[in-house]
């Protein structure tokens, strides 16, 4: 039986949520995406200054700030001549709620498993 996970989690009502969330993640999954998020937690940025410090063209980085846009990660804004952009924290609540539905789960106790392995496992050394 096919079961659709975002059904099945509960977590999200209808479909249109459940896009909202694959597009964040697809974003996210980016890391020089993650990167410019990372930088853009401290202040608003112009596109010019997110560029600087990746190697790689204008073009490129409009179009990595292109898909953060669509997913709701940042919004950007034309002043004057420069665009600026800014972090839109609240696009990542629905993604942060569906992820803390694993958090329920209890961590592994290594120091238990590794006595575990310690008395099922003979000493070779």
């Amino acid at each position: 039986m096919a079961v659709d996970a975002r059904g099945a989690l509960g977590l999200m009502s209808g479909m249109d949520k459940a896009t909202a969330l694959d597009t964040v993640f697809a974003a996210l999954a980016d890391p020089t995406r993650r990167a410019i998020l990372s930088m853009l937690l401290e202040d608003d940025m112009a596109v010019t200054d997110v560029a600087e410090p990746f190697e790689m063209s204008l073009a490129a980085i409009s179009k990595h700030l292109g898909i953060l846009s669509r997913a709701g990660l940042i919004s950007q804004e034309r002043r004057g001549r420069v665009v600026w952009c800014r972090l839109e924290p609240d696009a990542l609540r629905d993604a942060s709620i569906w992820m803390q539905g694993f958090g329920q789960f209890e961590a592994v106790h290594l120091d238990a498993f590794e006595r575990f392995l310690r008395t099922e496992l003979p000493d070779d050394t």
